[in-house]
């Protein structure tokens, strides 16, 4: 039953996607058929993992609980604008949800508010280099890193963006030169051009993580906007509410229509009436749009 309710929601989903304007996407890829190692199975309680010697540098991994031996890894990273208060808690349940589905999840914390964003950045290239390693001791061998998703919200949006683009960027850069390189991301409400946050979204939060406007540290803007490092040569499909009053859509919108520019493969799909903090919503369109997106990605990557 929990099968045929999965495919019921990819449906679902497809439909969705269908009903998209033009400007919003082009016309969606079908999704593919879940391979054996997605058939949905109840997770297993995550397993606490250290990757590094600060306090945060941990985080949970959520093992479906289907027999498979090699499963493709998700790379979670929560948002909450840099910010020492919020952790990865919040990610806990989207994270159960989608390791319901028969996919592993890494969900990562990482420094925040340490006033050096190399910090926050080297720590969440630090998480996603240990699936090679400790993580991938405590998953008994069973992640499939040549099928390594990364996923977002808000300011994990923007880290989460950053990973999947991070090969790109010069060597004294965080994170530069990855042995472990994500093949698709999904990203919510993402800030995606810190530039524009700034200056023309008003956020406050950005400068307050970079520390200074654009004019003043503009390397550290060029290094942690996902957009200043296209092309990647990475699939990413950027999910956004129309109603989001904290991060503009037009942050998804522009690194769309960059990303196709400079000839990645990228898909916007706008949920209309739909907040910034309806991805953390169980109930909400946006939730169950994210864990079918992350699914789909995963099985594209068998």
């Amino acid at each position: 039953m929990k099968f045929l309710r999965f495919l019921a929601l990819l449906t679902t989903f497809a439909f969705l996607l269908g009903c998209s304007t033009a400007s919003e996407r082009s016309a969606p890829p079908p999704l593919p058929v879940p391979s054996p190692a997605l058939v949905p199975a109840l997770a297993d309680p995550p397993i606490r993992v250290t990757y590094g010697p600060d306090k945060d540098n941990y985080g949970d991994l959520y093992l479906p609980n289907n027999g498979a031996d090699s499963i493709p890894v998700v790379v979670m990273v929560h948002g909450g604008g840099w910010q020492q208060k919020y952790d990865m808690s919040y990610f806990g349940p989207i994270s159960e949800a989608v390791a319901d589905r028969g996919i592993a999840v890494w969900n990562i914390e990482y420094r925040r508010g340490t006033g050096n964003y190399r910090d926050t950045l080297a720590d969440v290239d630090d998480a996603t280099e240990a699936l090679a390693t400790m993580v991938q001791h405590a998953s008994g061998g069973r992640l499939d890193l040549d099928r390594v998703h990364v996923a977002g919200h808000s300011a994990g949006g923007q880290l989460a963006a950053w990973l999947a683009g991070r090969h790109t960027l010069p060597s004294s850069a965080p994170g530069a030169q990855p042995s472990v390189l994500p093949r698709s991301a999904t990203i919510m409400a993402g800030v995606f051009d810190m530039a524009r946050a700034a200056l023309i979204g008003g956020d406050t939060l950005v400068p307050a993580f970079l520390g200074g406007m654009p004019d003043q540290v503009p390397d550290r803007y060029r290094i942690a906007s996902p957009i200043a490092s296209l092309p990647i040569g990475t699939t990413v499909t950027a999910i956004h509410g129309d109603a989001d009053k904290t991060v503009s859509v037009n942050q998804s919108k522009a690194y769309v229509d960059a990303a196709r520019a400079a000839g990645d493969p990228a898909d916007l799909v706008v949920l209309p009436g739909a907040g910034h903090s309806d991805f953390v919503d169980r109930g909400s369109v946006a939730w169950t749009t994210t864990v079918d997106t992350i699914a789909a990605h995963a099985a594209d990557l068998g």
